[in-house]
C-alpha cells in the first residue's frame, strides 16, 4: 500500500516501491517488508533496499503503512524530572526547554537515539514529564497511539512514570534500573559502583591519600551508587563527600565546601564531568594546580570533559550504545522478537585519561 512521496531526481514522477525492488534487486514484497519494519530479513537484504531507497529518493506513504501495521511510525522520547510535582522556573531555560537539557549527557542520549532510529524509518517525539500532569499527558498519548512505545530517560528512582507506563501496559524501555513498581520493563543501564571504583584506584594509583567527592542529588540512583562505589575504594583515604546538582555551578559551591573543611586535599572524584569542571575552576581559583598539586576525575566522558583546559581524566560512559541499545529493544517488543520476560542490559564503564590527572 506504500507509495512514493517524493518524485525522484530528474524523472518528474515519484518514485515507487518497484523502481526501489528494480534498484535493490529484490522483490517488491521484500522492499515492503524493509520498508515497514519487518525484522526477520536478512540484514544484507535490509542494508540493499536501504541504500536503493536512498538512490531513488522513495518515501513511504506513512499513512498508507499505519493502516496496514496499525503503527504511528513514531517513538516517544521521554526526559522525565526528578519526581517533583510542579516544574520551576528554575527547570527551564531562556528557550523555555527544560534545563536539563543543558546537561551534555541528555543531548548525547537524544542524537543517538535519532541516528538508530533512523534506518527504521521511525521518528521520536521528544517529551518532558517535570509534573504529575506531564506524566499524565505522556500515558494517555502512548495510550491513544500517538506513539508506539517510549524510550524513558529518568533522573530519580522515586520517578512514578516508570510504574505508569508498566500499570497501564505500555512498550518501553527505560534509561536505567527501574523501580520496584515497574519490573516489566526492559531497561539499559550502567554499571555505576564500578565506575566510582575506576575513579577511586586511580586516583590511588596517582598516589593520591587525601580524597574527596561529589556527589550529585540523593534522588538520583546513578549518583549514588557512582559514590557508593568511590567509597568503597577509596577506603579509609576518602575525607569527605558533598552533594551538588550535576551542574558547573553546582560543582563550584561543592569544591569550596571541601577546601574549607579539608584544606590539604590531593584527589577529587566528581559524579559528572560539568561538577569536575566546576570543582576545577574553584581549585585554580585557591593556586592549585591541576593535576599537580590535585588530581580531578569526572564522570560520563561528555563533551565537557574537553571543552575547558586541563582536560578531564573521566569515567566514560557508552552513551550512545546505550541508546541504540535501547532502541533494539524496543523495536523488538513491538514486533514480538523479544523475549517473554523483562530484559537488563548492563554496560562497564572504563577510565579515559587524560590531563587533569
Amino acid at each position: 500500500m506504500d507509495t512514493g512521496g517524493r518524485r525522484g531526481a530528474g524523472t518528474g514522477t515519484a518514485p515507487t516501491l518497484e523502481d526501489v525492488a528494480r534498484a535493490a534487486g529484490v522483490s517488491r514484497a521484500t522492499v515492503s517488508r524493509v520498508v515497514n519494519g519487518v525484522r526477520n530479513v536478512d540484514p544484507g537484504i535490509q542494508e540493499a533496499v536501504r541504500r536503493a531507497v536512498a538512490e531513488t529518493g522513495y518515501v513511504p506513504n506513512r499513512a498508507a503503512r499505519s493502516l496496514v501495521t496499525r503503527r504511528s511510525g513514531a517513538i516517544a522520547l521521554v526526559v522525565s524530572g526528578a519526581g517533583t510535582d510542579a516544574a520551576t522556573d528554575a527547570d527551564v531555560d531562556a528557550d523555555g526547554a527544560p534545563g536539563v537539557l543543558q546537561d551534555p549527557f541528555f543531548g548525547r542520549v537524544v542524537g543517538a537515539v535519532v541516528r538508530a532510529l533512523r534506518p527504521h524509518g521511525v521518528y521520536p517525539v521528544l517529551m518532558f514529564a517535570d509534573s504529575a500532569r506531564d506524566r499524565a499527558q505522556v500515558v494517555s498519548y502512548l495510550g491513544e497511539g500517538g506513539a508506539d512505545g517510549a524510550l524513558l530517560v529518568t533522573t530519580s528512582g522515586d520517578d512514578p512514570l516508570p510504574g505508569m507506563l508498566a500499570a497501564a501496559g505500555l512498550p518501553a524501555v527505560l534509561f536505567a534500573r527501574p523501580p520496584a513498581a515497574a519490573p516489566t520493563l526492559d531497561r539499559v543501564d550502567l554499571r555505576h559502583r564500578d565506575g566510582g571504583a575506576l575513579a577511586a584506584r586511580h586516583l590511588l594509583e596517582r598516589g593520591r591519600r587525601r580524597l574527596v567527592a561529589i556527589g550529585g542529588p540523593r534522588a538520583v540512583t546513578a549518583s549514588r551508587e557512582r559514590i557508593a562505589g568511590f567509597e568503597e575504594a577509596a577506603g579509609s583515604d576518602l575525607g569527605a563527600v558533598t552533594e551538588a546538582d550535576f551542574t558547573v555551578d553546582g560543582g563550584e559551591r561543592a569544591m569550596r565546601r571541601l577546601l574549607a573543611g579539608r584544606p590539604d586535599l590531593d584527589g577529587v572524584f566528581a559524579a559528572n564531568d560539568l561538577m569536575a569542571q566546576g570543582a576545577c575552576l574553584v581549585l585554580r581559583e585557591h593556586g592549585r594546580r591541576v593535576p599537580e598539586d590535585v588530581s580531578v576525575v569526572g564522570f560520563d566522558d561528555s563533551r565537557a570533559a574537553t571543552a575547558g583546559r586541563p582536560r578531564l581524566t573521566t569515567v566514560r560512559q557508552p552513551v550512545e550504545d546505550m541508546a541504540a541499545e535501547m532502541v533494539r529493544l524496543l523495536l523488538d517488543r513491538l514486533t514480538g522478537d523479544g523475549p517473554p520476560e523483562p530484559t537488563e542490559v548492563l554496560f562497564n564503564p572504563s577510565l579515559v585519561i587524560r590531563e587533569s590527572s
